[in-house]
């Protein structure tokens, strides 16, 4: 027999799930966990209203050609620029036309760092000019560039048996591709442990899990105490003729000329629109991407895509006339990828309504066709979202995944507050990501229509419920 703790307003409960009845001292909420699969069940016309309009109706292809008209006249939007602002201005007047409530935009601080220009020229054992990217916060080179030998190294631990070798060359890694998590960290830390060692610089196989000979950039990290030495990642395809010239003794050259510049930090902002709760608006479920992206291709996957099916998700409940007992807030974060900054600004200055936020959704890993939701929190809340994830099934998206962290939403489930994120096809997801390959061409309007229903009925749903989402 399975036993779940739940907590609705205020009150503790013991239900058995196998036979449904209560074992409490309460009276003020007497529902069992049939009631809440009852009423769950009871959104099963909405959900499919909401998918009608996302995949079959008027509203179909509306996420992807309301991104494309913005990527296409923006371009791509890295933090600290122009562009970056320009995109937010359009969001904001976007919304408001829209008919969102509340539309406003919340003031922060961000990095700005340029690339400038950039390249790097193998010298010896033969001349080939290598495509690369320099990563972010990375300091530029000398004007005259740095030429040096290389190093190639397939880890971090034969960095350090090999330590004696690296003084005055640049280190080239060609860790394997193992997944996102595990590889990035020589992407972060691959120069801080190359400067240890006491290297000019670093390049870093690009982490992706395919290449077309395509350099993949994205933020790296320095550590104080340790000398800055300039980084950047080359493609999969150059690490691995590096890696095999070396293993034949040839003797590697490179020149490598970096023009990058870090900027005081510029004034940007978060942008917020709601549809406002009928019964509940202090509560809140918050459905988020990140405006932000780097400066090469036109961020369209990353994270156009997560950005604009949060705002389709509103569209769509608007559209139907719905509006929910708690309010279901919209947030574009900025400069998400230099570690969550906005995000982190926006927590501060509302961590102290922490209680009220039922759930915090974010979508950044692409919107291809959903294989489910990822999702922290408690059991109790779950076994909830799994039954939510039910009403999905005309469009065959029910999976509970684990693990709904996102960098912008890991303050508040840090907090306590539950969290999801979308998932679906990472290996297409991280063969485009941070490179000049993320556009439009990527991206596939019927998979985004599908993507924007499944993050309007969750988010409508647990917005609507009676009861907030219980915590461990």
């Amino acid at each position: 027999m399975e036993f779940l703790l739940f907590t609705f307003v205020g009150v503790v409960h013991l239900l058995s799930l196998s036979s449904g009845k209560p074992i409490y001292k309460n009276d003020i909420s007497r529902r069992t966990f049939q009631e809440i699969k009852e009423e769950i069940a009871s959104y099963g016309d909405v959900a499919k209203a909401i998918i009608d309009l996302a995949v079959y109706g008027k509203a179909q292809n509306r996420s992807y050609e309301r991104l494309a008209l913005l990527v296409d006249t923006v371009g791509p939007r890295p933090s600290g620029s122009r562009s970056l602002e320009k995109a937010i201005q359009i969001m904001y007047q976007n919304l408001r036309e829209d008919g969102l409530e509340n539309v406003h935009l919340e003031p922060v601080k961000i990095p700005h760092w340029e690339r400038g220009e950039e390249s790097a020229v193998m010298l010896e054992p033969r001349i080939h000019r290598m495509a690369i990217l320099g990563l972010g916060s990375s300091i530029g080179t000398p004007p005259e560039g740095i030429t040096a030998e290389v190093l190639v190294v397939t880890s971090f631990e034969e960095l350090q048996r090999r330590a004696p070798e690296a003084r005055g060359k640049i280190v080239v890694y060609n860790q394997p591709y193992v997944n996102y998590s595990t590889t990035v960290q020589y992407r972060v830390q691959g120069a801080v442990e190359a400067a240890k060692v006491g290297a000019l610089a670093s390049l870093i196989r690009s982490v992706a899990s395919f290449s077309i000979y395509s350099p993949h950039t994205g933020i790296q990290e320095y550590q104080d105490g340790v000398p800055k030495i300039p980084t950047a990642c080359i493609t999969v395809e150059d690490a691995e003729m590096m890696s095999r010239m070396a293993s034949r003794g040839n003797r590697i050259v490179i020149q490598l000329k970096m023009g990058a510049k870090n900027y005081p930090d510029a004034d940007s902002f978060n942008t917020v629109a709601e549809i406002i709760g009928s019964k509940y608006p202090e509560q809140v479920v918050l459905v988020s991407g990140h405006l932000d992206s780097w400066d090469v291709g036109q961020g369209a996957m990353d994270d156009g895509g997560g950005a604009f099916i949060s705002w389709e998700a509103l569209s769509l409940i608007k559209d139907l006339g719905l509006r929910p007992k708690r309010t279901l807030r919209l947030v574009l974060w900025t400069a998400e990828e230099q570690g969550g900054v906005g995000a982190f600004q926006y927590y501060l200055l509302h961590q102290a309504n922490v209680s009220n936020y039922s759930l915090v959704m974010e979508s950044d890993l692409g919107t291809f066709l959903p294989s489910g939701l990822q999702f922290t929190g408690s059991d109790e809340a779950r076994a909830i979202v799994e039954e939510v994830m039910r009403l999905l099934q005309p469009v065959n998206v029910t999976r509970v995944f684990r693990a709904g962290e996102g960098t912008d939403i890991n303050f508040w489930i840090q907090a306590g507050v539950p969290g999801a994120s979308l998932l679906d096809d990472l290996y297409r997801y991280f063969s485009f990501h941070h490179s000049d390959g993320d556009t439009m061409t990527a991206l596939d309007p019927k998979q985004m229509n599908v993507a924007a229903a499944v993050w309007a009925v969750v988010s409508y749903v647990i917005a609507d419920m009676e009861e907030m989402l219980p915590r461990s």
